[in-house]
């Protein structure tokens, strides 16, 4: 059978990694606000802001798998910036970008995210 399978997450530099593919649930709650705080308190006294959101997209078709990566790099910002999108946005800028994540429209944010670039790579694949 054929089958698609999906996993993103945050990697931040200063955290070695972390919190990678415990993302959704760095903090043990689960939500997002408690998530955003931890990582923000783990970085209070750092100057090392690097990070990227990561989407691996893998498919197994044809009994052949094939996996797509899509990756946008960034920086923690110090504080909360806007209300838009979900999960870490509002304190991720993109390189390139004065605005967070959660600051940009969605049309803005999907025309450069991570899902977004292992998408287009899945639809070139499959087309």
């Amino acid at each position: 059978k054929n089958v698609f399978a999906d996993d993103s997450g945050l990697v931040i530099e200063a955290l070695n990694g972390a919190p990678g593919i415990l993302s959704a649930r760095f903090a043990g709650t689960g939500k997002s606000e408690d998530n955003i705080a931890k990582v923000l308190n783990l970085l209070e006294n750092e100057d090392n802001r690097n990070a990227y959101f990561i989407a691996v997209f893998c498919l197994i078709f044809d009994g052949e798998t094939h996996y797509f990566k899509g990756k946008v790099h960034g920086k923690i910002t110090q504080e909360i910036r806007g209300i838009d999108g979900f999960g870490y946005d509002p304190i991720f800028i993109p390189d390139g970008f004065d605005k967070s994540f959660a600051e940009m429209t969605a049309q803005e944010k999907n025309s450069i995210s991570h899902r977004y670039i292992a998408t287009q790579q899945l639809n070139d694949f499959l087309t």
